[in-house]
């Protein structure tokens, strides 16, 4: 079975983006594609299918351990600006696994997405190989655990926190630093994915976290800098938040799913 895809990267989190139906594509054969020696290599598939639920496509991720999450923010940048160019059209309804989102693709490649309404699940506390973590919950309809303290155990000990039984499914780990009144340094262990360059639901749910704690201003345009570089993030006193990004094709190619 050929399949054509595309490859597409949102602040160097890059993905195989392919148009397919839902069940196209099993865990083993992402992590396949996913591989950066054997397969295409990213951090994730982007299966652009059918819509269901009158929006112009639906997005399923497929992390590149095979894991489903419910959303990818910088994920959903890339199926934008993919069906954007596919069709034509600048503004676009994406339907996601945490409910559908609306996209406008500028000019300029960059995406805006209203990210929906986040959810604050309160904090909770996790001792791990001798460090003490106070974590923040935001819900970006996938999870996430923050920090603003300082922690440098990072790549030690993200697995840990990603996987501790506190959180059943699993989450999504960041750890912040505010560098000015609107600006944010954040890195983020993501889940079924481990260290990456960026999230755009991470950089959500840290803005979130920041506007609700006072560091950072509601109704205001914040900059969030992964490693990859830096989104936009608005969030409004009801917690609705906007996303501001890039999203670029890289290349084009085939996948011959029976081999």
């Amino acid at each position: 079975m050929t399949l054509a895809f595309v490859k597409y990267e949102g602040l160097g989190n890059d993905f195989v983006v392919l148009s397919a139906a839902p069940d196209a594509l099993g865990a083993e054969a992402a992590r396949r594609l996913c591989d950066r020696h054997l397969g295409v290599g990213a951090d994730g598939v982007l299966v652009v299918a059918p819509p269901t639920a009158g929006g112009d496509a639906r997005m399923i991720v497929l992390n590149a351990d095979g894991s489903r999450p419910e959303m990818c923010g910088n994920g959903l940048r890339c199926v934008a600006a993919f069906v954007a160019a596919e069709r034509g059209a600048r503004a676009l309804v994406i339907e996601t696994d945490a409910g559908p989102t609306r996209c406008v693709v500028g000019a300029d490649g960059a995406v805006e997405i209203e990210m929906g309404r986040a959810i604050a699940e309160g904090a909770v506390e996790l001792e791990i190989a001798g460090e003490r973590l106070t974590l923040a919950r935001v819900s970006m309809g996938n999870p996430h655990a923050i920090t603003f303290e300082p922690f440098p155990a990072f790549h030690a000990l993200g697995l840990a926190v990603a996987t501790h039984a506190a959180f059943p499914d699993g989450t999504n780990f960041e750890v912040a630093r505010v560098v000015g009144p609107r600006e944010i340094e954040v890195v983020v262990w993501e889940r079924g994915v481990g260290p990456t360059l960026a999230c755009g639901t991470g950089a959500c749910a840290v803005a979130v976290e920041a506007c609700r704690s006072g560091r950072a201003p509601f109704d205001a345009a914040i900059t969030v800098r992964l490693p990859g570089g830096a989104l936009q993030i608005t969030v409004s006193p009801s917690l609705d938040v906007s996303m501001r990004g890039p999203a670029r094709r890289v290349f084009r190619g085939e996948l011959d799913l029976g081999r």
